[in-house]
């Protein structure tokens, strides 16, 4: 992979790099990596030109190795430090005002669904809603599609929990331009989804950045449409439309959330 670094945190063991094209593999990108010892970005800086190794293994984790500086170049475009700014912070999303705090109603918004249907937010309302934001390019195993393995694992685990058996998932894309209704369809059958208990969402590019901010999700896009820089976060809405909590990144696990659910229960 080669590239130019955007933003490095240690802390985290992660390099924001934009990349090439990854030949019969992936676009070319802009996206956080992650390394399995910091010392391997620890002399990285903004503007760095690499060159590395992305390995992508069988059980889903992904990470840069051989990474090696070979130049350097100013950050193209003139947002470029307010793109490295922002990138430092995916992985915990953004700070905004109006982040839905626990005991906040969650906002409605109209959006359509994978069958073409108009379907607002607000018509999950009776159920509890665990919600997720992807979008169906996503390359790296342990972003979007890690969100769709687990919500395939939930909709398993959720049919054997009487208690839970209203619990609706919901997944809207952030991509709306790519990710028609006709393309979260055919993607929902290809990860398993059942229309009864998981619905996928897309719609107006604005409404969905203003209800994706309200939960904590940033999605960055430059010029080519598939270069989206974005964290992660899923949340528990209540069967009142009340948000209950979020979880950031892809630490957290089905079970995990499961338990949580069952506590909102009670």
């Amino acid at each position: 992979m080669q590239g130019q670094v955007i933003s490095v945190a240690l802390e985290r063991k992660e390099t924001v790099v934009k990349h090439e094209a990854i030949a019969g593999f992936m676009e070319a990108m802009t996206m956080p990596y992650s390394v399995r010892d910091a010392k391997e970005i620890s002399a990285l800086q903004p503007g760095d030109l690499i060159t590395s190794t992305l390995v992508v293994e069988d059980g889903g984790s992904a990470y840069l190795r051989d990474i090696r500086i070979v130049g350097d170049a100013p950050l193209e475009g003139p947002s470029a430090a307010t793109t490295a700014a922002a990138s430092s912070k995916l992985s915990d999303g953004p700070r905004a005002p109006n982040l839905l705090t626990g005991g906040d109603t969650t906002p409605d918004a109209t959006f359509v669904d994978q069958d073409g249907k108009a379907r607002d937010f607000a018509s999950f309302r009776g159920s509890a809603v665990v919600v997720t934001f992807i979008y169906t390019k996503c390359p790296l195993p342990t972003f979007c599609p890690l969100m769709d393995r687990h919500f395939a694992t939930l909709q398993a685990r959720l049919a054997e929990h009487p208690s839970l058996k209203s619990v609706h998932l919901v997944t809207i894309s952030f991509d709306p331009s790519t990710d028609t209704p006709e393309v979260l369809k055919r993607h929902a059958t290809s990860v398993g989804a059942d229309p009864t208990r998981w619905t996928f969402l897309t719609g107006d590019q604005a409404d969905i950045e203003a209800l994706a901010g309200r939960f904590g999700v940033f999605a960055m896009r430059a010029k080519d449409a598939a270069d989206i820089t974005h964290n992660l976060r899923t949340a528990i809405v209540d069967a009142n439309g009340v948000f209950v909590k979020a979880y950031t990144g892809n630490d957290w696990t089905p079970e995990q959330l499961l338990a949580d659910l069952t506590s909102l229960g009670r």
